[in-house]
């Protein structure tokens, strides 16, 4: 369904990111991972079915995001998905989330979705097009205690993502949003359990996702069956919160 496009991925050394990477490369893409530690985002292409380069990107920072497009399309020779996934929690209730704690999760998710959307918008626009997916959450739609700042990011990720879509429509680019629910990685396997059971109770199939249930939507988006979709937000969630 991919073979002979590139794609990147922000945050792919691992969880769902990784599994996004593994699932385009199946279906015959081209990977470049970035990732703020260079070594796994290495680690993690070496271990793909498919051509893949691995490269250290702080999203954060344009010209890191930037160089890292540079480089896939210099490895690679086009640029046509990108998917902005990097992210971090510092959750907290409002009374004790520090100022520090709020700016570093706007920066990454939301800053760092701008940057990514923006820069490759910008080279598939003179490509004839592309497909962008940006990762929000369900915490974006409707807001979790002790994550302000990170439900605050999420729901900026879909409101920049459908202005986003709009701007660079008629030229080929398109740009859609993934919203997972409780996905069964590495972070919530940390949650306390009755956290976790707290959550599941709230899932109407019963059961956590796993992370290659979102990647095969972020497969549909960047394959050619979602052509006529823009501006769209699909939830991996199991029914939760409908």
């Amino acid at each position: 369904m991919l073979t002979g496009r590139t794609a990147v991925i922000t945050g792919g050394a691992q969880g769902i990111g990784l599994a996004i990477a593994r699932t385009f490369a199946e279906h015959g893409a081209r990977i470049a991972i970035g990732d703020l530690d260079e070594t796994k985002a290495k680690e993690a292409a070496a271990g793909l079915p498919n051509e893949a380069i691995g490269i250290g990107c702080n999203v954060t920072d344009s010209e890191d995001v930037a160089r890292l497009l540079e480089a896939a399309v210099e490895a690679f020779g086009s640029l046509d998905i990108m998917v902005n996934n990097a992210g971090i929690t510092r959750d907290a209730t409002m009374r004790k989330m520090t100022e520090d704690q709020f700016d570093q999760v706007v920066q990454v998710h939301l800053r760092g979705c701008w940057n990514g959307t923006r820069l490759a918008a910008g080279i598939m626009r003179d490509n004839g097009g592309g497909s962008i997916i940006n990762m929000s959450s369900i915490s974006g739609k409707v807001g979790f205690i002790g994550q302000t700042n990170y439900s605050a990011a999420k729901a900026g990720i879909v409101g920049l993502s459908k202005a986003a879509a709009k701007e660079v429509a008629h030229l080929g680019v398109r740009v859609n949003v993934i919203q997972p629910g409780l996905i069964r990685t590495a972070m919530t396997a940390a949650m306390p359990e009755t956290a976790w059971d707290q959550k599941m109770a709230e899932i109407p199939m019963q059961r956590a996702g796993e992370p290659e249930e979102v990647a095969s939507v972020a497969l549909f988006y960047a394959s050619d069956l979602s052509s006529y979709m823009t501006g769209t937000v699909a939830e991996v969630t199991g029914g939760r919160h409908i």
